[in-house]
């Protein structure tokens, strides 16, 4: 054996070779899984040991102008800015699924965009049944089992599932874009009570200098970030959810490579120059910031619930929101996409691709039964944070999350072990 002695890069490529690394450590689909997990952990230890009243003055301690609407707390701060983030990553990548993708041929599309509509639909029936008679407000909170945590759902996958048929992946992407554009909208439609119309007319003109400004190509900081955040500010000051912000700064990217608007993405194999549309561009550069900060941030902010013990913990089991979102999340999304799924594919030249069979769609839509970010948002926006039923909610959401996930997981490994059997090598 040879040993070579390592040649230190030089500096200005150090600094390059660094971020690369970090980018693609996580770009991963279990470091983003792993991340929030690990966040979701440490909330629930510091708010259920004696570090409770430090983690609760942090997540509650405020701070900005008043005058703009801005003086929020840490944990507002991180579900109404950071989650913008995350919610203009999801923007990007549903734009590019209708212009480019999967979403673009109504055919193809059809099947997982209609498992989406009925994993949105049939948890939240399941969530209104079991609170029909609640009373108290419960049924504010029936979208709350409608919504699948991509980060989570793909990183499960990622574990457990190495040998199953891409296409499961990828009806599972497209179902979770889908899935995602449904929340927005349900966040836009049911969940503002006010709107200020000054503020949310004020807000189409640094809106549209920032669609101007990406159509022209412009990829400079100092001229897109200040934009977006006042975007950002004005949908905030008007009542409706900032993150529907995020969304619509990501639908002002251009997905087509064109002469004002590209970046160069390598060679081809004759040397001729491959280039990416903006929106591919931001949805790399942005989704790392957005996996690696602030959705572990928010999760960090959000999941911290106080059990209070044994008698806390079956107090919270045994209240009908919980229950409602533990049946929405666990069974609801199994019913909902396995079940529309199956009513689709009767309609002639409509299927599941040939690799997948049934017990595949099965575990995988126990799988998409992880609720979590966007549940976690929606019960911030359907009770008083801090409150007993608030309090619920989260453990309704990690225990659907949790036991959908099990489930999905060991029906996935088992499949998984299937394949591998069969793969030639």
């Amino acid at each position: 054996m040879t040993t070579s002695t390592p040649v230190p890069l030089p500096a200005d490529q150090a600094p390059h070779s660094i971020w690369r690394g970090v980018h693609q450590t996580l770009s991963s689909d279990v470091v983003g899984g792993a991340l929030l997990l690990g966040a979701t952990v440490l909330a629930l230890v510091l708010a259920n040991t004696g570090a409770a009243s430090f983690y609760n003055s942090i997540r509650d301690f405020t701070f900005g102008p008043e005058a703009l609407h801005l003086n929020l707390s840490v944990g507002a701060w991180a579900a109404d800015g950071l989650l913008a983030i995350f919610f203009f990553v999801v923007g990007l990548e549903l734009k590019e699924e209708f212009v480019a993708g999967k979403l673009r041929n109504p055919r193809t599309a059809m099947v997982p965009i209609a498992a989406a509509v009925g994993g949105v639909a049939v948890p939240a029936l399941f969530y209104v049944i079991v609170n029909a008679q609640s009373g108290g407000g419960a049924l504010q909170g029936w979208a709350i089992p409608a919504a699948t945590d991509i980060a989570f759902a793909v990183a499960v996958i990622a574990v457990v599932g190495r040998h199953l048929p891409p296409a499961l992946r990828t009806f599972l992407l497209t179902l979770a874009v889908v899935d995602d554009l449904l929340a927005i909208s349900i966040i836009a439609i049911f969940y503002t009570d006010e709107i200020a119309f000054i503020p949310l007319a004020l807000a189409l003109i640094p809106l549209g200098l920032f669609a101007f400004a990406v159509q022209r190509g412009v990829r400079a900081w100092w001229i897109l970030i200040p934009l977006a955040v006042t975007t950002w500010a004005l949908v905030h000051a008007s009542g409706v959810h900032s993150t529907v912000a995020g969304v619509l700064l990501g639908f002002m990217v251009p997905v087509i490579a064109t002469t004002r608007a590209r970046v160069k993405a390598g060679t081809d194999h004759d040397g001729k120059s491959l280039y990416d549309g903006l929106a591919a561009h931001f949805a790399d550069r942005w989704g790392v910031v957005s996996t690696g900060f602030a959705v572990p941030i928010f999760a960090f902010f959000s999941a911290g619930v106080t059990v209070g013990g044994i008698a806390g913990l079956t107090d919270s089991l045994t209240d009908t929101i919980t229950i409602g979102i533990i049946a929405g999340l666990v069974l609801g999304k199994a019913v909902g996409i396995t079940g529309t799924t199956f009513l689709v594919t009767r309609i002639r030249g409509l299927r599941i691709d040939p690799s997948l069979r049934w017990i595949d769609m099965i575990g995988m839509s126990f799988v998409a039964g992880i609720g979590f970010t966007v549940s976690l948002l929606v019960g911030d926006l359907s009770f008083t944070p801090g409150s007993e039923s608030d309090n619920h909610v989260k453990v309704g959401v990690l225990a659907g999350s949790l036991v959908a996930a099990v489930i999905g997981a060991v029906v996935l490994g088992i499949r998984d072990r299937h394949y591998r059997r069969q793969s030639p090598h």
